[in-house]
């Protein structure tokens, strides 16, 4: 087992001075996360992603998160394993609630989802890793069921497809919680474009797709649902990228019906397990991934804090960290290689309003 500790960030959702991205170190054989720095006095940083050559950190910047004001993206160069970030600059979304960043695999595009003004962005990343100003911004229409939370598009994650021979991903897939459609674009991630008619995938009425994961081979992909509480399973077809739905699984117990919405889900490294978030039953659903990319419930674990937001899992596949937003922490789980079942790794460490988990090895 590799004892190299690992650089963890962690943003800080919180206004002015309260904003910032603390860094950690996390000991891989123990599971403890020790505090290294912090970076204060970033406002709202919500979403984070590290550059594909992990040498710059980006993250959201908003002085007023959903209000009527664009967000910015903000660029940082990782200064050293202690986690001090120097500023490169930052770009506007030209969207609010800007909630979502992904990397191309080339690294050359920044894609940003902007939830309330219901459109999604591309900006251009520089040699130096900081951003250049947006290079395609399209707005997304329709709505669906849910009037209070699908009166109109809200996209709540835009992520590259499955990279091809050459490195590169041809097309982006959007999720769109407001009009219930899993968008996907052509992208030049050479130009950092993105082509505006993407084509829709719709989803059943009032699931609300949230988050997005690709299977390690390219073939599915796995969305949770924010409003039925669901993961869905698509094949995507290799050349054209168009998505067909095979399977829905429950995030809940059985006959469980709190106020509860989804947030994320992610894969282990080697895609055998898949996990899922419960904002208020706050747990974790844990599932099995068979031969066909299909998902069988293994069991449903507590998130150790309230609000479950988001989740990283080490490049090993042996620990899982939650950020429980509303619970201010995060906890850490030993992932069973064989099970994929959770166990909880010591008490859960005090952060401010954490919102996203990003993990440099």
């Amino acid at each position: 087992m590799n004892s190299v500790p690992l650089l963890v960030f962690v943003s800080m959702f919180a206004p002015a001075e309260a904003g910032g991205i603390r860094a950690f170190h996390l000991d891989p054989q123990a599971g403890r996360l020790t505090p290294a720095a912090e970076t204060r006095a970033v406002p709202h940083p919500f979403f984070l992603a590290v550059a594909a050559d992990r040498t710059t950190l980006y993250s959201i910047w908003s002085e007023s998160f959903g209000g009527p004001q664009p967000g910015e993206v903000a660029a940082w160069r990782i200064v050293d394993r202690t986690g001090r970030l120097a500023p490169l600059g930052r770009q506007s979304t030209r969207g609010t609630a800007s909630c979502y960043l992904e990397t191309d695999p080339t690294g050359r595009t920044l894609l940003v989802a902007n939830y309330s003004s219901g459109d999604v962005a591309s900006l251009p990343i520089a040699a130096d890793g900081s951003l250049r100003p947006i290079a395609s911004l399209v707005a997304h229409s329709g709505s669906s069921v849910d009037t209070g939370r699908q009166e109109a598009p809200h996209p709540h994650a835009f992520i590259p497809g499955p990279a091809g021979p050459d490195g590169t991903s041809r097309f982006a897939y959007a999720a769109d919680l407001g009009a219930d459609k899993i968008l996907r674009y052509e992208l030049d991630a050479a130009a950092g474009t993105l082509a505006a008619d993407p084509r829709a995938t719709a989803t059943r009425p009032g699931a609300g797709p949230r988050h997005l994961r690709f299977s390690r081979d390219g073939r599915m992909l796995y969305a949770i649902n924010e409003l039925d509480n669901t993961v869905s399973v698509y094949g995507c077809e290799p050349v054209t990228g168009r998505l067909t739905e095979r399977q829905t699984i429950s995030t809940l117990p059985e006959g469980v019906k709190p106020a509860t919405f989804t947030a994320d889900l992610r894969l282990t490294p080697d895609g055998r397990f898949l996990y899922g978030t419960n904002r208020g039953h706050d747990s974790i659903a844990v599932y099995a991934v068979a031969a066909d990319g299909s998902l069988a419930l293994v069991e449903i674990v507590p998130s150790l804090g309230k609000g479950p937001q988001n989740l990283a899992i080490t490049p090993d596949g042996t620990l899982l960290l939650c950020a429980n937003m509303p619970g201010h922490c995060v906890a850490v789980f030993r992932i069973d290689r064989d099970t994929g079942r959770l166990t909880s790794v010591g008490a859960p460490v005090a952060v401010t309003s954490p919102a996203c988990i990003a993990i440099v090895p």
